[in-house]
């Protein structure tokens, strides 16, 4: 499904979206099971546990402790082979943040694996989520040139050319992902949501996803959360719905803050000023989200999505308490990309429970910084409905506009 999405749009430019089962560890355990001792069956299994830890889907120890067993194995079975060294610095980066470790092992990487894409590759999202973005762009553009035909190399190009509003770039960039897959569902669907970014043009992502529904109705599901945000974005009630269903149980948000189907209803409710139908959509999600936030109670994100709840609850205190720790928990040196999503979402937050000031400090802030507050985004969706006709938002609005 479509890369992580923001504010019911992607951010991700086209990465592929994850979800639970995209990450088979169990199709690698049964190989394993098969041959315990086929080594890459087993760097792959700590990659896929990773991964569902770093998306937050299972943010927990016991993840990052499966993923360090098939480290270990690897580890055993081949100690010197770069594919070893090169697992453990995607488990440093993605488990732990350890930046400085992932690069020492890339560098053991470099001297048996000169030409290795992935040392680019890892080494641009290092400095991405460092804040150096430009770095970034330079490294996934190394990565591309040494494997060109590598679909999810080019859209994590596209996504360092999305957060830095480089939109032009973002759009030639999955060009080329089209000239590898011209089919490819979200990639097109993508490459239309630049325009509403760039230009608060809604009309070629409407134009995209109708197409798909006719042409492709099984990658339906798959660009479900491009069309719920497009559906905001021209205050499209029926439409959103729609969209709603189709997403079923997938999910839109940004990076690692990801809404459920059911939160979308609430937000589509907020829309509509319909308070007892938001209501009801947030009281039902809230027990289910409070239980994600005890089992992950370092990671900001699920915090920060409680925090969107309460404020949507009118509960304001609680609202303003988690939405603060949140932000707390994700210092901007330790991973600047999901420090930026959670300055961005406190100012809905604050928004949305009438601390205008703070709201407009924070977004003022996330509008300088690399990341998805987009003119397109702050014109037309409904999230920053309560800032509207404020001299303050306008002027940020406008400072985004396309030049």
């Amino acid at each position: 499904m479509i890369g992580r999405l923001m504010m019911s749009l992607p951010s991700k430019a086209r990465s592929p979206k994850p979800s639970p089962t995209s990450y088979r560890p169990s199709s690698h355990n049964q190989a394993l099971a098969r041959d315990p001792s086929f080594f890459a069956a087993q760097c792959q299994l700590a990659y896929a546990h990773d991964t569902l830890y770093a998306q937050g889907f299972d943010h927990t120890p016991a993840r990052v402790a499966l993923a360090e067993k098939a480290l270990r194995a690897a580890s055993q079975l081949r100690p010197d082979a770069g594919e070893t060294h090169l697992a453990r610095a995607y488990h440093l980066y993605f488990a732990y943040r350890d930046y400085d470790g992932a690069l020492a092992e890339l560098e053991i990487v470099r001297s048996r694996m000169p030409n290795s894409p992935q040392i680019f590759e890892l080494t641009g999202y290092i400095a991405r989520r460092r804040g150096a973005r430009e770095e970034g762009v330079r490294n996934l553009q190394r990565a591309v040139e040494l494997d060109p035909r590598n679909f999810f190399t080019l859209q994590q190009l596209a996504i360092s050319y999305h957060a830095l509003r480089r939109y032009d770039q973002e759009i030639a960039t999955l060009d080329r992902g089209l000239s590898i897959k011209p089919d490819d569902a979200e990639i097109k669907a993508g490459r239309a949501l630049a325009f509403l970014d760039w230009k608060a043009d809604t009309r070629p992502l409407h134009q995209a996803i109708d197409e798909i529904r006719a042409k492709t109705p099984e990658a339906v599901k798959s660009v479900a959360d491009v069309w719920f945000g497009c559906a905001l974005a021209e205050r499209d009630a029926a439409a959103a719905d729609t969209a709603l269903s189709a997403l079923g149980d997938a999910t839109f948000g940004d990076n690692q803050t990801q809404f459920s189907a059911e939160f979308g209803r609430g937000l589509l409710a907020r829309m509509l000023k319909d308070e007892n139908k938001a209501r009801s959509a947030f009281e039902a999600i809230r027990p289910k989200q409070e239980k994600i936030v005890q089992e992950q109670a370092e990671f900001g994100p699920p915090l920060c999505i409680l925090a969107l709840i309460d404020a949507g609850l009118g509960r304001k205190e609680e609202a303003l308490r988690e939405v603060r720790r949140a932000v707390e928990l994700v210092p901007m040196e330790k991973d600047s990309t999901t420090a930026t999503d959670m300055i961005h979402y406190s100012a809905i937050v604050y928004a949305w429970v009438g601390e205008k000031d703070l709201a407009l400090q924070n977004l003022a802030k996330a509008a300088q910084l690399p990341g998805q507050v987009s003119y397109g985004r702050l014109r037309l969706l409904p999230w920053w409905d309560p800032l509207r006709g404020d001299p303050r938002f306008e002027k940020i609005v406008a400072h985004l506009a396309p030049k």
